[in-house]
């Protein structure tokens, strides 16, 4: 900490060439945090999927339904503990901008499937005993200003009509990556009201007793299927999620591929930056090195000044990465789990300081190595 002032001092020097070095590092890591943000809320379905969970649906493929007497096939089936169903309703609220998914839900078993989602047990009792009632996630509910006891109108667009329906629950997540965009309502309801498709639902989601017989139960599922009307595929539900990811192409390594472009231009701007700073105080090096400050000590110094540099720059970038996230989903529901986590912003900050270890080093080598007669030759 005592070599702090004269580190800070080297900085103010050249104010300007020091704001625009840490002005490209706070841009580059604020971008970086938007596409990991991204990628987490692209990817968040597979991250939070049950290991102990199934998901079975039409082999044709999943925008075609399977009979609602397959549930109690299903539960027949050894190691299954749990069946439950859903169906996607495909509705819109008062706009068609306003996007969020909505499905008919099993009453009777889908809490207990999906027990990540918490509901007051008066809320879901309630929601369970009113045929119109309807249960919205958090998020969902903030963002359209919806309170328990609301009246909702929804407009069929699979189903056609004006369906109402009465907020009687709201439901959080056990965590940030948690889906809180989501609307159910009775299949009860859906399947009373609309004019065609009576008696189908649009997937299931089966719970075994040990994610280790997964395989095994899954393969029992399509074998008892195959040959009939609807036959079925059954997979993880952490499968089923990355199936719905990988449509719009390998998130993940578009994420790594500017990150790598993003860390290759850091390098460049910082170490420029820092090669630029120890030519022009080689006078001063030597100067401190005939008062008796070793190669290791120069070593440090100029090695501290670009770490504090991309650090500062780092935080500058992530923070505003994280201010930006908490303003909630830019794209109105394309993103619904908008969330920079600690774990990401902690990445960032390590980004940053391998950035000013790897961009100081070169300089710092050459000042250490900067024997006092060349620098004092140039005095």
């Amino acid at each position: 900490m005592k070599y702090l002032p004269f580190i800070l001092r080297n900085l103010k020097r050249k104010k300007t060439r020091t704001i625009l070095t840490i002005g490209s590092i706070a841009v580059a890591l604020f971008l970086f945090g938007l596409l990991v943000t991204i990628e987490t809320a692209l990817n968040a379905g597979v991250d939070v999927a049950g290991v102990d969970r199934l998901v079975v649906r039409n082999r044709i493929s999943l925008i075609q339904p399977l009979p609602l007497s397959y549930q109690q096939r299903l539960l027949q089936i050894p190691h299954v503990t749990r069946v439950t169903h859903a169906s996607w309703f495909g509705g819109v609220y008062q706009d068609e901008r306003n996007f969020f998914p909505q499905f008919a839900i099993d009453t009777n078993t889908y809490h207990d499937v999906f027990s990540e989602f918490l509901i007051p047990d008066d809320q879901w009792q309630a929601f369970v005993a009113d045929r119109e009632g309807a249960v919205a996630g958090r998020s969902l509910a903030e963002k359209y200003g919806w309170h328990i006891g609301d009246r909702i109108p929804i407009r069929g667009t699979i189903f056609q009509g004006t369906w109402e329906f009465n907020i009687r629950a709201i439901y959080d997540g056990t965590s940030g990556e948690a889906d809180e965009s989501q609307f159910w309502f009775h299949y009860d309801y859906l399947d009373e009201r609309r004019a065609w498709g009576e008696g189908l639902v649009g997937w299931y989601t089966v719970q075994v007793d040990d994610p280790d017989h997964a395989v095994e139960v899954a393969a029992a599922i399509d074998d008892r299927f195959a040959n009939s009307a609807w036959e079925t595929t059954t997979e993880t539900e952490k499968a089923f999620a990355a199936g719905f990811a990988k449509q719009i192409g390998n998130i993940r390594l578009i994420v790594l591929s500017i990150g790598a472009v993003v860390l290759f231009t850091l390098l460049l701007v910082t170490g420029s930056a820092m090669a630029t700073a120890v030519r022009e105080r080689v006078p001063e090096l030597g100067v401190l090195k005939t008062l008796g400050f070793r190669d290791g000590t120069v070593l440090g110094l100029v090695l501290a000044e670009s770490v504090l540099i991309a650090l500062v720059g780092g935080g500058i970038g992530v923070g505003l990465a994280k201010l930006f996230t908490l303003r909630g989903d830019p794209t109105g529901g394309m993103l619904p789990i908008f969330y920079l986590g600690p774990d990401e912003m902690a990445l960032g900050l390590g980004l940053a300081l391998a950035v000013g270890l790897l961009a100081g080093a070169i300089p710092a080598i050459t000042a250490m190595r900067l024997r006092i007669v060349d620098a004092l030759r140039r005095v």
